[in-house]
C-alpha cells in the first residue's frame, strides 16, 4: 500500500478536540432540540447487557485473579500467543505515551495519517520528531512507527503482509511498530496480536468502543513479555478497576454475544448508509460503528445537524471530512427527519 498526500510535522500545540464534547456541542447550537443525539463517536449503541455488581465491588480492591482472568480472555479474544503478552490499563489513551516511551533513543516518529491524533500528541510528549505522512513507505525510515488498523476516521485498512514485514524492519534497528486495532473488532482485516512474540510490534485493544462502554476506560497492549513487563511495572498494581474486572470479565467471555454482536452492527451501518444517500451524502469508508464522509458541504451538514441537536465528528484541519457514528434504537427517527431536510444546507 502506498498512499500519497501531505506530510506534517507539528508540535504539541493546543488540546486536541475529539468527538462525545456535548458541552461545546450546547455552545455552538444552543437553540438546538435537547437531549443531543451523540453520533460523533465511534463507540457502539450497544452496551454489554453485564450482571449487576457486587456489592462490594467499589470497597475492594481489585482482586489479582480478577485480573490474571482478564488477561487471559483478552488473550483468548484478541489472539495473542499467551497471557504474559498482555497488559491491562485503565484505557489505551493512557497507555499510548508509554508504548511510545519504550523506544530507547527518542528519533523520529512517523505516524500513517490522518487518522486519531493522540498518537502523534503522545509521540511528541515522549520526545520524538513526529512526522504525519499518507505515505506507508516513509514509515520504515522512523524509530517508531503508528498504523490504526482499520484506521479512524477513514477505514483505511493495511494488509497483514505489509505489517509484519515493517515490523521486521523495526525490529532489526531496535525500534517498534505500534498497530492501533480499536476498531478490529468491527474489521475483516487480519490482527497481527499473534505474531508480537518475534518483537518489535506493539498491538493496542480498546474495549470500550466495540463494547458500548468507553467510560469504563479499559484497553490493552499486546507485544513480547519483556515490553509487557516494562509496561506493567509503570502501571503498578490495581490497573484495572474492580467495576471493569467484573464488566470485562464477562463481556470478553461471551463469544456468543459478540459474534451477534458484529452482525446487528452490520446491520445498523448498512441502516445508516441508506439514509444517507438518500439524503444525496456519499460514504467514502469507515467501519461499522463509524461512518467516514468527503464532501465539499462537509461544513454545512454538520451546522444542519448541529441545529436539529444532532452531533457529528468533523475535522478543523479537513474541512470536508465528517464522520458520523451509529444512532441509538430511539435516535433513528431523528436523524431521519433531520436528513430529509439535508438539502437546504447545500
Amino acid at each position: 500500500m502506498n498512499v500519497t498526500g501531505p506530510e506534517t510535522g507539528g508540535g504539541i500545540g493546543d488540546p486536541i478536540q475529539h468527538g462525545g464534547n456535548l458541552s461545546r456541542a450546547r455552545a455552538l447550537f444552543g437553540q438546538a432540540l435537547e437531549p443531543w443525539v451523540d453520533l460523533s463517536t465511534g463507540i457502539s449503541p450497544h452496551s454489554y447487557p453485564h450482571s449487576p455488581l457486587p456489592g462490594n465491588v467499589f470497597a475492594r480492591l481489585p482482586e489479582v485473579a480478577s485480573a490474571e482472568k482478564l488477561k487471559a480472555l483478552a488473550a483468548g479474544a484478541y489472539g495473542a500467543p499467551s497471557t504474559a503478552h498482555v497488559a491491562a490499563g485503565p484505557g489505551t489513551q493512557i497507555l499510548l505515551p508509554m508504548v511510545a516511551d519504550l523506544v530507547v533513543g527518542k528519533g523520529r516518529a512517523a505516524v500513517l495519517s490522518p487518522t486519531y491524533a493522540e498518537h502523534a500528541r503522545a509521540a511528541r510528549l515522549a520526545g520524538f520528531e513526529v512526522l504525519e505522512t499518507a505515505d506507508l513507505n516513509r514509515l520504515a525510515e522512523a524509530d517508531l512507527a503508528v498504523i490504526v488498523n482499520p484506521n479512524n476516521p477513514t477505514g483505511r485498512i493495511v494488509g497483514r503482509d505489509e505489517l509484519l514485514a515493517l515490523a521486521a524492519i523495526m525490529r532489526g534497528k531496535g525500534g517498534l511498530l505500534v498497530v492501533d486495532e480499536a476498531f478490529m473488532d468491527v474489521s475483516e482485516a487480519s490482527s497481527v496480536a499473534d505474531a508480537v512474540d518475534a518483537g518489535g510490534l506493539a498491538v493496542l485493544r480498546s474495549f470500550g468502543k466495540f463494547y458500548g462502554m468507553a467510560g469504563l476506560r479499559l484497553g490493552f497492549v499486546i507485544s513480547h513479555p519483556e515490553t509487557v513487563a516494562r509496561i506493567e511495572s509503570r502501571l503498578g498494581p490495581w490497573a484495572v478497576s474492580g467495576p471493569a474486572l467484573h464488566v470485562a470479565n464477562e463481556a470478553l467471555g461471551d463469544s456468543q454475544w459478540r459474534q451477534a454482536m458484529r452482525m446487528r452492527l452490520k446491520e445498523d451501518a448498512t441502516r445508516l448508509d441508506a439514509l444517507l444517500a438518500a439524503a444525496g451524502i456519499s460514504v467514502m469508508g469507515g467501519t461499522s460503528l463509524f461512518r467516514f464522509i468527503r464532501d465539499p458541504r462537509a461544513q454545512a451538514i454538520f451546522r444542519h445537524l448541529g441545529e436539529h441537536g444532532i452531533l457529528v465528528r468533523r475535522f478543523e484541519e479537513r474541512p470536508d471530512d465528517l464522520r458520523i457514528g451509529l444512532p441509538g434504537e430511539s435516535d433513528w427517527p431523528r436523524l431521519e427527519e433531520a436528513l430529509k431536510t439535508i438539502e437546504r444546507a447545500k
